[in-house]
C-alpha cells in the first residue's frame, strides 16, 4: 500500500523515538525532546503557539488558598515597603544624596520586577486558570528582563558610589555630581531596555509545539528557550553573550570596587574608623549577596535537581523574597532612613 511522504516521515520519527527509549543515544543524535515534539504533530504544524500553560508552584487544590494568601501578603509588603522608602527619601532634603538617589531607583525597579510576575500568579491561583497567551507571555518576559537587568546594573552603580565614597572621600562631591548620577541611572535603564528588546526579538523567532507546559509561575526566558522545538542554538549563543556582557561585567565591576574598598578600609588605623567605613557598605553587600546568590541558586537547582519544578520554587527567592527584603535591609540599620520614615508617617494629613 502506498503512503504519502509526510506519513512516511512521521512513522520514521515515531520509530526513531521508540528506538531511542530502548537503546542509549550518543550525544551526536538529535535532541529527544525535539523528536518527541515532532512525533505528536502533523506535518507543517510547527508554528508559534497561541497559548502556554504555567504549571505554577503546586497543583494541590488544598494548597491554593495558602499560596494565594502568602504571595498576596508578600507582594503587598514589597510594594508598600519600597514605596514608603521612595516617599521617605523624596520628602527629606537631607537624604537627597547620590546613595539614596540610587536606592530610590532600586526600590522602583524592585516594585516593577515583582509586579511583572506576581499579579499574574495570584490571578492564576484565584481563577484556577493557568493559561497565558503568547502575546501576554512575551510582554511579561519583557518586563521581567527589563526590571531584572535594571536591578543588576543599579547594584553595580551603587558599588561604584561606595568605592568613590570610601576610596576618594575628598573628591566624592565633585565626582558623584547630580549630572553623573542621573546619567548612570539613565544608562542603566537604557541598557535594560535594549536587553529586554533583544530577548523579545529572540523569543519571537522561536517555534513551539501547540501544547507547551512551562514548569514555572511566569514566562521564564531560559525555560522558553529550552521548550522551543527549533532555532535554539543561535539563540542560546546570543543569550550567553548577553549574560556575559550585562551580568558578567557588572559582577566584575562590583568585585573590583569592593576589592579596592577592602584595601582602603584595611589601611585605616583605628578600629572605629574601619567599622564606620564597613557599615556604609554592609547593606549594599547584603543586597548584592541576596540578589546574585538567589539567582545562582536558581540556576544550580535547575542543573542539579532532576525535578524542573524545583526551579520554580527557587525562583520565588529572587522574584519575591529579595525585592521584599531590600527596603528592610536598608532601613533597619540606617538612622537617617528611620528618622525620615517616622517624620513622613507622623506628618499630618
Amino acid at each position: 500500500m502506498k503512503i504519502g511522504a509526510a506519513t512516511f516521515a512521521k512513522r520514521c520519527l515515531e520509530a526513531f523515538y521508540t528506538f531511542s527509549l530502548l537503546f542509549p543515544v550518543s550525544p551526536s543524535l538529535p535532541n529527544l525532546d525535539s523528536v518527541r515534539c515532532l512525533c505528536n504533530l502533523e506535518p507543517q504544524n510547527l508554528t508559534h503557539t497561541s497559548d502556554f500553560l504555567l504549571l505554577g508552584l503546586s497543583e494541590d487544590p488544598e494548597l491554593q488558598p495558602f499560596l494565594f494568601g502568602l504571595f498576596l501578603s508578600m507582594y503587598m509588603i514589597t510594594v508598600l515597603g519600597n514605596l514608603l522608602f521612595i516617599l521617605a527619601v523624596s520628602s527629606d532634603p537631607q537624604l537627597h544624596t547620590p546613595m539614596y538617589f540610587f536606592l530610590s531607583n532600586l526600590s522602583l525597579a524592585d516594585i516593577g520586577f515583582t509586579s511583572a510576575t506576581i499579579p499574574k500568579m495570584l490571578l492564576d491561583i484565584h481563577t484556577h486558570h493557568r493559561i497565558i497567551s503568547y502575546v501576554d507571555c512575551v510582554i511579561q518576559l519583557s518586563f521581567f528582563v527589563y526590571f531584572g537587568c535594571t536591578d543588576n546594573l543599579l547594584l553595580t552603580v551603587m558599588a561604584y558610589d561606595r568605592f568613590v565614597a570610601i576610596c576618594h572621600p575628598l573628591h566624592y562631591p565633585v565626582i558623584m555630581n547630580p549630572y553623573l548620577c542621573g546619567l548612570l541611572v539613565l544608562v542603566s535603564f537604557f541598557l535594560s531596555l535594549l536587553d529586554s528588546l533583544l530577548h523579545c526579538l529572540m523569543v519571537s523567532q522561536l517555534t513551539f509545539c501547540p501544547e507547551v507546559l512551562i514548569p514555572q509561575f511566569f514566562c521564564d526566558p531560559s525555560e522558553l528557550l529550552n521548550l522551543a522545538c527549533s532555532g535554539t542554538i543561535t539563540k542560546n549563543v546570543l543569550v550567553y553573550c548577553l549574560a556575559a556582557i550585562l551580568v558578567g561585567i557588572p559582577i566584575l565591576g562590583i568585585l573590583f570596587s569592593y576589592s579596592r574598598i577592602v584595601s582602603s578600609i584595611l589601611r585605616i588605623p583605628s578600629s572605629d574608623g574601619k567599622y564606620k567605613a564597613f557599615s556604609t557598605c554592609s547593606s549594599h553587600l547584603s543586597v548584592v549577596f541576596l540578589f546574585y546568590g538567589t539567582g545562582i541558586g536558581v540556576y544550580l537547582s535547575s542543573v542539579i535537581s532532576p525535578s524542573r519544578r524545583s526551579g520554580a520554587i527557587a525562583s520565588v527567592m529572587y522574584c519575591v523574597v529579595t525585592p521584599m527584603l531590600n527596603p528592610f535591609i536598608y532601613s533597619l540599620r540606617n538612622r537617617d532612613i528611620k528618622k525620615a520614615l517616622q517624620t513622613f508617617l507622623s506628618r499630618p494629613e
